[in-house]
Order: C-alpha cells, then sequence, then structure tokens
C-alpha cells in the first residue's frame, strides 16, 4: 500500500513538473510581429489598370520546346515596356541581356550602401487548347468584369513586373532619389528554368562586382483562410525555396500480341515501380524555415495550438501529422513525389515493348537530389528499370536570415500597407529565379504583395488566373513604400 501511494505521489509529482514545463515554455512563446503605424493610402491612376492589362495581352509564353519560341511576342514586351515607361527607359541605366531579359539600374546617392535587386519575370505558363472551354474569360484578353483582372499572367507573375515599374515611375516622377542603388531584374524564362534569363543576369551583375544587400523575388503570398488556427490574413514571406529533380524511369522488354500476354508486361513493372515510390513516402519533419513560421504564428493561435508549437520538441509528431493531412501542409514537412508523365504503347493490340514515366520531387530543406535518388533505387529494387535525371535540376537553397535589413524592411512594409496583417517566414514550395542570385546575395526573399484564397490558389498555372483590382493597386503601393523604407539609409 506505501509503495502504491509513494507511486501515485511521484507520478503526480512529475504530472507537475512536467505541466509546469509545458506552461513556462508556453508562457516565453510571445508575438514577434512588428508594429507601424499604417501610411497614408496614394492614388494609383487607371492608367496602372490598363497597362497590366496591356501586359497580359501579350503572350510571353515559356513553351517546354525550345522550337516552340515566339520571340516575336517577347520583342513586343521589350517595346511595351519602353513606350509605356519612358522615365525609366531614359532616367535610368537599363541593360537587355539576351534579347528579352532586362536590368534596370537606379543609381543611388551613396555608392557605398549595398543595393538591393527587386525581380520579377515576364513569361507565363501555356494554355492548353482543351482547357480553353473552361476559362471564365480569354487567358489572354486582359478583361477586367467586377473589379477583377483576368488572364495568365495577372499573379505569375506579371504583378511584379507592372507592381515594380509602376511604383518607379510614381517616384520618378516625384523626384524620388534613393541613398541606396536599386537594381529591377525580369527574366524571360523562369517558367523553364531562368537558365537564359535570370542566370545570364547573375553572370552580369558578378561581372559588375555587385554583392547585394538582398534580393526580392516572387514566392509567398498573403494568404486569407488558409492556415488552419489563424483568423488574420497572413503574410508569407518565402526565406528560402525547395530543391527540384524529374527523375525519368524506363524499362525496355518483350512486346507481342495482346492475346497472350506475360505475366508481367512493360506497363505493369513501371506502374508497380511508381506504386512502390507512392506508397513509401519521404519523412516527415519540421524542416529550418518551417521553425520561424511556427515562431511567427505559433503565439498568435489559440491555447491548444499555442501549447503544441511552444514544446514542438515534444510535439513535432502532433505537427507534422496535421500538415501532411492537405496538400499544401505536406508540401511544407516533406519531399514530395509526383509522377506527371507515363507513355508507353501504340496500338490497343500490341503489348508495347517499352514504357517511360516521369517523376516529379519537390525536395526538402537539408535534404538533395542524391539523396532523392538513392531512396528511389532502394525503393523500387528492379535492376531492369533505368533511372536518370531529367533536364531541369536545382538544390534546396540556403535559407535567409529573419533578423537582417532586407527582412525587416518588408515586414515593415508588408505592416505599413496591409493593416491587420500577420508576417511569418516561410518555405516556397516551388521553384524561382531567386535561387540563382545565391551568389550575389546572403539574403534572398520571396514575396509577392497580393491575396490568396482557396478560390483562386488554384489558378496559379492552372485555370481561370485573375487577380482583384485592389491587388493591383496595393501591390504598386508596396514596392514604393519598399523601396523607399529600403533605399533611405
Amino acid at each position: 500500500m506505501k509503495k502504491s501511494l509513494l507511486f501515485v505521489r511521484y507520478l503526480l509529482l512529475l504530472l507537475i513538473a512536467f505541466g509546469l514545463y509545458l506552461g513556462y515554455n508556453t508562457w516565453r512563446f510571445q508575438s514577434n510581429q512588428l508594429q507601424f503605424d499604417p501610411m497614408v493610402t496614394t492614388n494609383i491612376p487607371s492608367t496602372a489598370i490598363e497597362h497590366f492589362a496591356k501586359a497580359i495581352r501579350i503572350k510571353t509564353i515559356s513553351p517546354e520546346n525550345p522550337a516552340d519560341f515566339d520571340s516575336l511576342a517577347f520583342i513586343q514586351f521589350n517595346d511595351f515596356l519602353k513606350n509605356t515607361y519612358p522615365l525609366a527607359d531614359s532616367l535610368l541605366e537599363k541593360k537587355r541581356i539576351n534579347r528579352f531579359s532586362h536590368i534596370f539600374k537606379w543609381e543611388g546617392s551613396e555608392p557605398s550602401l549595398k543595393p538591393i535587386v527587386l525581380m520579377a519575370h515576364l513569361d507565363v505558363v501555356p494554355v492548353s487548347r482543351e482547357d480553353l472551354p473552361d476559362w471564365g474569360q480569354p487567358p489572354f484578353a486582359g478583361n477586367i468584369v467586377n473589379d477583377t483582372l483576368w488572364g495568365r499572367g495577372t499573379i505569375d507573375d506579371k504583378i511584379g513586373v507592372i507592381g515594380l515599374m509602376e511604383a518607379v515611375d510614381h517616384l520618378l516622377k516625384n523626384n524620388y532619389q534613393p541613398k541606396r542603388t536599386l537594381y529591377l531584374s525580369f527574366g524571360h524564362d523562369e517558367e523553364i528554368g531562368g537558365l537564359n534569363g535570370a542566370k545570364m543576369i547573375v553572370d552580369y551583375l558578378k561581372k559588375e562586382n555587385i554583392q547585394a544587400e538582398f534580393v526580392l523575388d516572387e514566392g509567398g503570398t498573403i494568404s486569407q483562410g488558409i492556415i488552419p488556427g489563424i483568423e488574420k490574413n497572413v503574410a508569407l514571406v518565402g526565406i528560402a525555396e525547395k530543391g527540384y529533380v524529374s527523375l525519368e524511369l524506363s524499362i525496355k522488354k518483350e512486346g507481342g500480341h495482346s492475346s497472350m500476354p506475360e505475366k508481367e508486361t512493360a506497363i505493369d513493372i513501371l506502374a508497380a515501380a511508381i506504386v512502390k515510390i507512392k506508397t513509401n513516402p519521404f519523412p516527415a519533419k519540421i524542416a529550418g524555415p518551417i521553425e520561424g513560421f511556427i515562431e511567427s504564428l505559433g503565439p498568435e493561435m489559440g491555447l491548444l495550438n499555442r501549447i503544441i508549437f511552444a514544446n514542438r520538441s515534444l510535439f513535432s509528431f502532433i505537427i507534422t501529422a496535421v500538415y501532411e493531412k492537405t496538400a499544401s501542409g505536406n508540401a511544407l514537412v516533406r519531399t514530395t513525389i509526383s509522377p506527371t508523365i507515363f507513355t508507353s504503347g501504340i496500338k490497343d493490340n500490341i503489348l508495347p515493348q517499352t514504357a517511360k514515366a516521369t517523376v516529379n520531387f519537390r525536395i526538402l530543406s537539408g535534404e538533395s537530389s542524391a539523396f532523392v535518388i538513392e531512396r528511389v533505387k532502394a525503393v523500387i529494387d528492379d535492376p531492369r528499370i533505368q533511372i536518370e535525371k531529367g533536364r531541369m535540376q536545382s538544390e534546396p537553397s540556403k535559407v535567409s536570415s529573419t533578423n537582417s535589413f532586407g527582412y525587416n524592411n518588408i515586414h515593415k512594409t508588408i505592416a505599413q500597407i496591409y493593416q491587420e496583417t500577420l508576417v511569418a517566414p516561410y518555405l516556397v514550395v516551388g521553384g524561382t529565379d531567386a535561387k540563382h542570385f545565391e551568389s550575389i546575395a546572403l539574403d534572398i526573399y520571396r514575396f509577392s504583395p497580393m491575396v490568396i484564397t482557396r478560390g483562386n490558389i488554384k489558378s496559379f498555372h492552372g485555370l481561370n488566373e485573375r487577380i482583384a483590382i485592389r491587388d493591383i493597386e496595393n501591390g504598386i503601393r508596396f514596392y514604393q513604400q519598399l523601396i523607399q523604407n529600403s533605399t533611405k539609409e
């Protein structure tokens, strides 16, 4: 009896100590949101919206097949920039890279200060003929319906191009003079890797011995009603992006007539291999960039969530289990697997000799393409299947600081323009041109000033891409204010 009572006492003491430990960590888990007074709202001229609509009408498409590249559309966009923004064209130093990419240099009055680089890309993904009937508005008409601009490129990523050019145009008209030099960088082939655009821009900047204070590209957005446990809008500032590799799997096996199939055909073997890959996902983990995401948003949540996030060393399994339930959350906590192409066969009564498939992997911070390949080989465990890397590949980016001049200015600008919006660092799950800039900047951030909801999130590279007029106007205001915040001193 005494031993039982002693055990109960020790158990109660242990529970009390555990509760105090959880409570202390939760108490220390305080908000780190910066507070700034809102800026006086500036008027955005209607011509800015007209310019954006004109930009959408120019079909600057990056096709998968280089033979399908339409250079005339990009020449038209060159002329559009020159004719629409004559002040930038005449007052800023400009250079064209590989005919279609652009750099604008706005010389600062204090050359000792490191410059900043603000980026966007001119190109867009194609729209298939089969999808055209499902668009609410023609994808390249630039139509405005119910205070919304429709079209391919509205959110990916001509909002960046037009937002920056309109912001600079406004500041030039008001005789603004930056102390810190500003570069605008517009690549023309981001959607197919940026090798002829952003990469060549970086090569040029390296020859000029440019080391930037920070770089800002597309990536994160203002999330509305998407993050569980958060009612307010959240501005997600990408401090890193996942890596990218596609593996091409193939098998060659004797074919024959479909009336006398072998036990396994080429399609059977390859399909089984893909099933193996999909049913053996990469491990879920809280990578470095997500730590900052939790630190920024955890204190803004309800008590139960605050307890879990404040004590994530104990409850990481709960956090990853919750994130795994949605596609967007799952992409934040593991290397993802996406079979995207499967080809085989030429006729319904012929057993094909070959089968090929492409599987795309988005690589989590801390892992690598080599790790992906070795794991895939081990999981498939079938020497009959050949595995080769695809043409495009990038490793996970380095993680940028959240205690830097650049991040603080981005945070400040968001707080000034978008009232009551939380700000959090974020892992960008897609690829951007920013990955090419690591050699000229320690701190690279990824954020586009626009609101994304459950209603329009799938329009990235999908159907009915569109943006609200108020988002265009606020985006221009954001870039105006960011330039001033970042180039004053």
